[in-house]
């Protein structure tokens, strides 16, 4: 059974940083490129990075790109999420998913705000 389970959320002020988790279960992680995806209130999800299998290529949407950083740990089965320099834009519930999998974690809250 797949399970993705996203965790370090939080309230932070603008200009501050996070780290998000999503511990992956189920599933031949190290073979599998991973996204997050966040959702903010009244929005439909958006899509933020992509890291590949072995961590070698990353995309960012342009509204994270210079602040995100996506990274990995196959031996861990996790993949991360470095959000610097927040806004209060970034305001969203934020998930884990399998590329080309319909497999999503339940998602971490991030809340910026002063």
């Amino acid at each position: 059974q797949v399970q993705l389970v996203e965790s370090g959320g939080g309230l932070v002020q603008p200009g501050g940083s996070l780290r998000l988790s999503c511990a992956a279960s189920g599933f031949t992680f190290s073979s599998y490129a991973m996204n997050w995806y966040r959702q903010a209130p009244g929005k439909e999800r958006e899509w933020v990075a992509t890291i590949t299998s072995a961590g070698g290529r990353l995309g960012y949407a342009d509204s994270v790109k210079g602040r995100f950083i996506i990274s990995r740990d196959n031996a861990k089965r996790t993949v991360y999420l470095q959000m610097n320099s927040l806004k209060p834009e970034d305001t969203a519930v934020y998930y884990c998913n399998v590329v080309g999998r319909d497999y999503w974690g339940r998602g971490t809250q991030v809340t910026v705000s002063s």
